[in-house]
């Protein structure tokens, strides 16, 4: 009889999980399926104490929902990923696996690890079966007439449209209740060896499902007009569940196109936007892929490594804690530091200003990041920084730079959200909330807020000058 082990990582639920499908399609075998917790691993890699608390809770989410199939979920923690490679090994040889089933992960060191496993289990005569089911697509199917990957979002976007008008995305069902039943308990999943901080979000497949049926239904028409202004509920707030795969974007294709059939002709909708959000995760997920120096800490265009950044520390620390005496900048990184999430137009004003008028280094903001965010993801992350940084493919070009307080005025004119964060302004009219101190002094109030750490346009011009030196 065939045995078959599903190994969930970044995929943690039961409908539309590739390897999970595939691994029940044969209705004789007994499937198990495992999950390896790497602590330090995870450490490394800057991820967040609440994304931490997040995968706990879905993965004992997870073992409940496998065992109604009759799924034994068995958990195991190790450090890093070298130890998982034999604890795959022990188990196969254990369970006396016939078959691996596992969906793909794209990052560097965990490609390195599951070349290591494959090669492994050949010398076992163990089958290796690999899914691509984080993406719409294999990160090799969107190439352009020379074969190669798109480095401009927009023609990308476009490969991407065109392939799902003749190819429709297949959304793979929950599996069946198992007859064949291994003779194995589930253990209990123990909180792991990592710091573990709870946050406020829904826990589940079926609120996940719900939150995105409420987004696509309710929501994604005003999408456009909406998503820029961070007082608005206005965007989908599913990032953290595709993160960590209690979602596939597939799903979430799928229930835009049910709510709204005609968006790809309609470009200029609400619904088309929110679907260019999943394409540009697409677009980062391949590119981190097929360019690995991006998992390295490499920018994409290599002459930005000749920049002289800053070493501040005085002033990266105002940035991480929301002491600038830019509002908007403050008030952003205080929800980061406070809820694990920020608004995605705050996140490039954010990152804007700590490389542009900070001109410190990106890196240091894209570990920061990582180290709060509940929807930590490397690929989105890292391309969202190089755009910021202009160190990446289809960069903003090095001379655009945010002036963080037009933006403010822009994307937030009443100062609601500044106010929401920064309760010392409170007191402060709405048509001085952008630059309270200017309207402090002419009252003769001493504010209980920092000063401005920079000027914003002799800033500009030093850091124009910085790039203009490197190139």
């Amino acid at each position: 009889m065939a045995t078959h082990l599903v190994w969930f990582r970044n995929d943690l639920r039961v409908i539309d999980n590739a390897a999970l499908y595939h691994a029940c399609q044969d209705p004789d075998a007994q499937v198990i399926a495992v999950y390896i917790a790497t602590p330090t691993q995870w450490q490394q890699h800057a991820m967040s104490a609440r994304q931490g608390w997040f995968i706990y809770q879905h993965l004992m989410q997870l073992q409940k929902s496998l065992k109604k199939i009759n799924i034994p979920l068995i958990y195991h923690e190790t450090a890093t990923f070298s130890g998982s490679i034999e604890l795959i090994r022990s188990i196969c040889r254990q369970y006396k696996i016939t078959d691996l089933f596992y969906n793909k992960q794209y990052q560097w060191n965990e490609r390195q690890r599951d070349h290591a496993i494959n090669a492994q289990l050949i010398d076992d005569n163990i089958h290796s079966h690999p899914f691509d089911d984080s993406v719409l697509f294999a990160p090799n199917q969107i190439i352009n007439g020379s074969g190669k990957m798109y480095q401009v979002f927009t023609p990308f976007r476009n490969k991407c449209c065109e392939i799902l008008q003749t190819r429709p995305i297949h959304v793979y069902p929950k599996p069946k209740v198992r007859e064949q039943v291994a003779a194995i308990e589930s253990n209990p999943i123990k909180p792991f060896s990592y710091v573990m901080q709870e946050a406020d979000y829904a826990i589940g497949e079926e609120s996940a499902l719900a939150q995105l049926r409420t987004f696509c239904q309710e929501s994604a028409q005003d999408y456009l007009q909406q998503r820029d202004f961070p007082i608005l509920n206005s965007t989908s707030h599913l990032s953290a569940y595709l993160a960590v795969g209690v979602l596939s974007p597939r799903q979430c294709l799928a229930r835009l196109t049910a709510e709204n059939p005609n968006f790809m002709q309609a470009t200029k909708s609400g619904a088309f936007g929110w679907f260019s959000q999943l394409i540009w995760r697409e677009f980062y997920i391949h590119l981190l892929f097929i360019y690995p120096k991006l998992s390295k800490n490499s920018p994409f265009i290599t002459w930005t490594e000749r920049v002289q950044w800053r070493k501040n520390d005085h002033d990266l620390h105002a940035w991480q804690q929301g002491l600038t005496g830019f509002p908007i900048v403050d008030a952003a990184m205080r929800q980061l530091n406070q809820t694990g999430w920020m608004h995605n137009r705050l996140r490039m004003i954010v990152a804007s200003f700590l490389v542009k008028d900070l001109l410190i280094d990106w890196h240091d903001g894209e570990r920061y990041f990582m180290s709060q965010l509940i929807d930590g993801d490397l690929a989105l992350n890292n391309g969202g920084w190089q755009w910021a940084a202009s160190t990446g493919t289809d960069a903003a070009p090095y001379f655009r730079i945010f002036n963080p307080t037009t933006q403010s005025q822009r994307f937030d004119h009443d100062g609601q959200f500044i106010r929401q964060y920064l309760p010392e302004l409170s007191n402060v009219p709405n048509e001085a909330i952008h630059e309270p101190h200017k309207w402090a002094k002419t009252q003769g109030i001493k504010l209980n807020y920092p000063e401005p750490i920079v000027e914003h346009a002799k800033a500009r011009q030093y850091t124009l000058a910085a790039f203009n030196a490197a190139k």
